[in-house]
């Protein structure tokens, strides 16, 4: 088997570990995409000679709107220095904030808007990562630390 084929098995275990689901599940749709074409551009790029590529996950929220791109290599690889670039790409290319990385051993969370990679020990489920969205932008006026505290907030409609 392929190293990355291999890495690959790992993280789509640890993806469903932590609540992400490849396929409807329980009356909720699924939430990843898998080798989803990107028309790759970046704000230095030449637009005339723009490129495609495949992101390998694609993490969606509630609304199936991106929130994370997941960018696999091979164990063998550190996927902080092998993966970086060309997912930081892939997220600016689908205006995507959060990246993670991983090897399948390996993992890192990236949020770009602080610039910060963290080593993670698990995959962040998508409350997580819909929290870390929602609270960075609230939590910063102390409005509010996470999505459950601003929809209470919300006046009744």
């Amino acid at each position: 088997m392929q190293k990355e084929a291999k890495a690959r098995l790992k993280i789509n275990s640890l993806l469903e570990e932590s609540g992400w689901r490849f396929f409807e599940k329980d009356g909720k749709p699924a939430n990843v995409q898998v080798e989803t074409n990107v028309k790759m551009k970046d704000i230095w790029d030449d637009f005339e000679n723009i490129s495609w590529g495949f992101v390998d996950y694609l993490l969606l929220d509630d609304n199936w709107f991106p929130i994370c791109v997941l960018e696999a290599k091979s164990e063998d690889k550190d996927p902080l220095g092998e993966a970086k670039e060309q997912a930081r790409k892939y997220a600016n290319s689908l205006n995507v904030r959060f990246i993670l990385l991983s090897n399948g051993n390996i993992h890192y969370f990236w949020d770009k808007e602080k610039l910060d990679k963290e080593r993670i020990r698990q995959i962040k489920d998508e409350y997580d990562l819909n929290d870390s969205y929602v609270g960075l932008y609230f939590g910063r006026m102390g409005v509010a630390k996470g999505m459950n505290d601003i929809l209470q907030a919300l006046p009744q409609i």
